[in-house]
């Protein structure tokens, strides 16, 4: 079962948004099925029925994940669509959780989605409560590496500029 709703915090009150995502389907239900689930949990919801919107999204905003749809011609089940699109994104974008969603889910398109950079798999139709999971985890799991990546990038500036110092320090100490 899904979580107790939280309040969505606005720039005005100096409290962190709420996470960010982008869901790309061309099925207008699909859409509106996870922006019902998804925005009672706290979540800012964009959404997007066509790879070119996806990319056009990536291009102006920034997400916290993307819920990816693998086919979007009519008639289309092989996924190499959304295949190419993640490849794309992932040549821009190799941080962004990338969460695939399919119909036509099996072990060969699920293998071939990892090995392209998706951060997990869900088939349709989804459990909400796996969904749930499995956002918040990708998430959490993206904003530790930033935040890892950011300390680590902080403490080479801080080695840098203490450099000269330990220098100076060690030839008074000789």
């Amino acid at each position: 079962m899904s979580t107790a709703a939280q309040p969505v915090p606005t720039e005005t009150t100096g409290a962190k948004l709420a996470p960010s995502v982008l869901i790309a389907d061309d099925q207008p239900h699909i859409l509106d099925a996870l922006e019902l689930l998804l925005e009672p949990e706290g979540y800012r919801i964009e959404k997007a029925t066509s790879p070119y919107m996806v990319l056009d999204a990536l291009k102006c905003n920034s997400f916290d994940a993307l819920l990816l749809d693998l086919n979007y011609t009519r008639d289309t089940t092989s996924g190499r669509e959304g295949l190419d699109l993640l490849s794309q994104i992932r040549s821009h974008e190799s941080q962004l959780p990338v969460i695939i969603m399919t119909a036509w889910a099996n072990v060969d398109l699920a293998v071939e989605a990892m090995r392209r950079g998706a951060s997990d798999f869900i088939q349709k139709p989804w459990d909400n409560a796996r969904l749930l999971t499995i956002l918040r985890t990708q998430i959490d799991l993206s904003n530790a590496v930033r935040r890892a990546q950011r300390l680590e990038a902080e403490n080479r500036l801080l080695r840098a500029a203490n450099l000269p110092e330990l220098i100076a320090t060690a030839a008074i100490m000789q």
